[in-house]
């Protein structure tokens, strides 16, 4: 079994371009924790995930750590600032992704060691679709069911 055979291909994705509050209220109404940033050929180029959002909210460890005093209250306020921020500037740019035409198992298993839920699927560079845990696991148990 490949990847092809069984990854999400119906994705939500954004642009760099777009203000985070784009992405915060997809993962909100379409309950996801991230989406592929593509550019106009479809190119993926990052990725934007709540913990990126929340990164640029928080403060810096040593911030925490030094003897200033930090105004946790206004933390929210971040939170504000950080919806008009373009998500080009806070997405992770170090992406892997996976090859559409490598076994699930292999897949699976550089989820599993990198600890990644899901990762981007690419073919030539240009998204294809998805794959998560969760998607290897169902195919997996759905072929030993039907055996």
């Amino acid at each position: 079994m490949i990847v092809q055979n069984i990854m999400t291909t119906d994705l939500k994705t954004v642009t760099a371009d777009q203000p985070v509050k784009d992405i915060a209220l997809m993962m909100i109404m379409d309950h996801i924790s991230g989406a592929p940033v593509v550019d106009a050929e479809n190119n993926l180029i990052g990725i934007i995930s709540e913990k990126d959002i929340l990164q640029h909210m928080f403060p810096k460890l040593e911030d925490i750590m030094s003897d200033t005093h930090f105004d946790f209250e206004n933390m929210e306020a971040n939170y504000k600032d950080t919806m008009n921020v373009k998500i080009g500037e806070i997405m992770t740019v170090d992406v892997d992704s996976i090859d559409l035409d490598i076994p699930c198992l292999k897949a699976a298993s550089i989820m599993w060691l990198k600890q990644y839920r899901r990762i981007p699927v690419t073919q030539n560079g240009k998204l294809a679709g998805i794959i998560s845990i969760g998607d290897v696991h169902r195919a997996i148990f759905k072929s030993c069911m039907t055996s």
